[in-house]
């Protein structure tokens, strides 16, 4: 009688075991995932320093010059010895080269190695105005870019009126000075050019206004 309970219950873990082998064998027959890479229509950017970024700047083996201070209003951070150094609009290891540049030829230090990271990124915004449906500020990615076309879309898009062959990109440079370049946004959207192949002025930068015109009737 003991053997006859017995049968069902091995007969059972048998029937699992079975299962588990087979689901083992079946996960080891797929394919690896590809490791990832980015496609062509990927917009990931190099992040630049802007003003108000908080960074901690550290030089290796010299823990009295580490310090964490916030970009200023003349894109220059603040530094033991050196005193201030430009490095807003450049990228993390512009700066990091800048930095050490400014040891070095002030004599402070031979060959300083240079860390920068960002404690706290500055509030990324760009205008979008003229005829689109939803006119205002419009929040940048910090890892990611975004074009014109996307400030547009995420105004609502033109309106009725929108002359959409001649938006406008008004840009500060570091000096201070405005660069306007115009973009025709019209040919992306009838798709004569795609977003990768228009000119780098359809990236934009945090403070850039976009400028729909009124189209003449």
């Amino acid at each position: 009688m003991k053997q006859m309970l017995q049968k069902p219950f091995t007969f059972r873990r048998l029937l699992g075991l079975l299962l588990v082998l087979s689901f083992v064998q079946n996960i080891h027959a797929q394919p690896a995932p590809e490791a990832y890479s980015p496609g062509p229509n990927s917009r990931a950017i190099t992040y630049v320093i802007a003003l108000t970024d908080r960074l901690r700047v550290d030089i290796f083996q010299e823990n009295d010059l580490g310090v964490i201070s916030r970009v200023d209003s003349k894109g220059r951070v603040n530094l033991q010895l050196v005193g201030p150094v430009e490095v807003a609009g450049m990228t993390i290891e512009q700066a990091e080269v800048a930095v050490e540049n400014a040891y070095r030829d002030q004599r402070f230090l031979r060959d300083p190695q240079v860390t920068i990271i960002v404690e706290e990124y500055a509030a990324r915004e760009v205008i979008v105005q003229g005829e689109v449906v939803q006119p205002g500020r419009i929040p940048l990615p910090i890892e990611s870019g975004m074009t014109v076309l996307d400030a547009i879309t995420k105004a609502g898009g033109f309106t009725d009126l929108a002359k959409g062959d001649a938006v406008t990109v008004t840009r500060t440079l570091p000096d201070g000075t405005k660069q306007t370049t115009t973009v025709d946004v019209k040919n992306v959207l009838r798709g004569r050019k795609t977003a990768d192949e228009t000119d780098s002025s359809m990236l934009l930068l945090p403070d850039d206004i976009v400028y729909v015109p009124m189209k003449f009737i």
